[in-house]
């Protein structure tokens, strides 16, 4: 009776379907602010953004999970977490220590650690020269054409369309009149001239057209290194008092207010450093998330 029962386990566990793979549903998505690590995070659109920091490798490296922008994770792909550029976007980053440059496609959130600015795909890290479980500096930059072609082919579920309502119009008498000689064959030629994203199709049809693909290809490029030397950097103010004020809730960490720009037009910010070591930022940065400036982060001076 035992065998009986155990055989129709064995049946029923052969006929237990497998779930099927999640379908991937990308979409173009901002996003709230949102709380990770400790840090609250305010996601914006930024066309232009370039930033320099410490990259590191996607800590769930599991193929198949759900993005954040509905995409599905692959490991092999050429893919990266931002915590609040638009999703997705295609940047450019270049490893400062080697010079190795790649395009790669944000579509999650992340860093976990506040003290990394962009996570990278287990093949983006290899191709960059990241080992598993380090760290390199970097520069990150937004590659605008393909960014914006993305933004406007997408569905994109957190603006509504804007209905406008056509204006009304009144009944006109109208006398239909006989074509001009060269009517029809000018009509010809107005259509072989409509270029695409001509029409109702608008500005989407001419968006998919510059969109990136959603797998990047492997392009890898060879710049000259530039390593340079870590900071934290807090805020940036238009008065100096305001910066010193802040500088005096980290007199503990030896900061420096730094003014910026030409005479009348100065901006002031307060930094720590330069640190020898990446353990080095990454304690000076904890010191000051803990004295409340949340807007510090590592930086590549």
């Amino acid at each position: 009776m035992k065998r009986l029962a155990l055989l129709a386990l064995l049946v029923l566990a052969g006929c237990a379907r497998t779930p099927p793979p999640p379908i991937a549903q990308p979409r173009y998505v901002v996003g709230e602010p949102y709380q990770m690590g400790g840090v609250w995070s305010y996601p914006r659109e930024d066309f232009q953004l370039s930033q320099t920091g410490l990259a590191a490798v996607i800590a769930d490296q599991r193929s198949g999970r759900r993005t954040a922008n509905g995409e599905i994770h692959d490991p092999t792909a050429l893919v990266a977490a931002h915590r609040t550029l638009q999703m997705p976007a295609v940047v450019t980053v270049t490893n400062l220590e080697n010079g190795l440059q790649l395009q790669v496609r944000v579509n999650d959130r992340g860093p976990v650690n506040p003290g990394r600015v962009i996570d990278l795909s287990r093949r983006a890290a290899e191709l960059l020269g990241i080992r598993p479980g380090g760290t390199v500096q970097v520069r990150v930059e937004v590659v605008g054409e393909q960014s914006r072609g993305i933004s406007a082919a997408l569905p994109n579920t957190e603006t509504p369309a804007l209905q406008i309502a056509p204006a009304p119009v009144a009944a006109v008498e109208r006398e239909e009149l006989a074509p001009p000689p060269g009517a029809a064959q000018a009509a010809r030629v107005r259509e072989a001239r409509r270029l695409p994203g001509d029409g109702r199709a608008g500005v989407a049809e001419q968006a998919a057209v510059s969109a990136a693909p959603e797998r990047l290809p492997e392009r890898l490029a060879r710049v000259a290194a530039m390593p340079g030397r870590l900071y934290v950097e807090g805020a940036t103010f238009s008065r100096r008092d305001m910066a010193e004020r802040q500088a005096a809730r980290l007199a503990g960490l030896r900061p420096v207010v730094e003014a910026q720009g030409p005479r009348g037009r100065q901006t002031f910010r307060v930094r720590l450093g330069p640190f020898n070591s990446v353990p080095e930022a990454d304690r000076a940065l904890e010191g000051s998330l803990r004295a409340g400036v949340s807007e510090a982060r590592i930086l590549v001076d």
